[in-house]
C-alpha cells in the first residue's frame, strides 16, 4: 500500500501536450507522401530502361528535382515520427529509449541531408 496520491503517481509520466502535434505531423506527412509516391512510381516506370544520361537529365529537370527533394524530406520525417512512436511504445528502459530516439533522429537528419545533397549535386551537374 502506498501513501502517494493519484496525482503524485501520475507526475513524470508525460503529458498529452505534444502528442497531438506528433499525430498531426505524421498524418500530414502521410498525406504529402501520397501524391509524391504516385509521381515517383509513374516517373520510374516511364524512365525504366533508360541509360545514365537519361536518369541525370530526369533529375536535372527543376520540377523533378524539387519533387524528389520533397519526397526525400517527407519520407524521412514520416519514418522518424513512426519509429519514435514504436520506440516510445515498446522500449521501457528510459536510457535505451532516449538513446534510440536520438539515434533515429540523427540518422534521419544525416541520411535526409545526404540524399538532398545528392539530388542537388546531380541537378547542378
Amino acid at each position: 500500500m502506498t501513501m502517494r496520491s493519484p496525482l503524485s503517481r501520475a507526475r513524470g509520466l508525460g503529458s498529452a501536450k505534444n502528442g497531438t502535434d506528433h499525430w498531426w505531423m505524421q498524418r500530414l506527412t502521410a498525406l504529402a507522401l501520397i501524391p509524391l509516391v504516385i509521381w515517383f512510381v509513374v516517373s520510374m516506370i516511364i524512365v525504366t530502361g533508360a541509360d545514365h544520361a537519361a536518369a541525370v537529365e530526369f533529375i536535372s529537370s527543376p520540377i523533378n528535382s524539387v519533387l524528389l527533394m520533397l519526397l526525400i524530406v517527407a519520407t524521412f520525417v514520416h519514418g522518424q515520427l513512426g519509429l519514435t512512436v514504436v520506440i516510445e511504445d515498446y522500449i521501457h528502459t528510459r536510457w535505451l529509449e532516449v538513446s534510440l530516439i536520438i539515434a533515429v533522429k540523427g540518422a534521419a537528419i544525416f541520411l535526409g541531408v545526404a540524399s538532398v545533397y545528392a539530388v542537388i549535386a546531380i541537378a547542378l551537374n
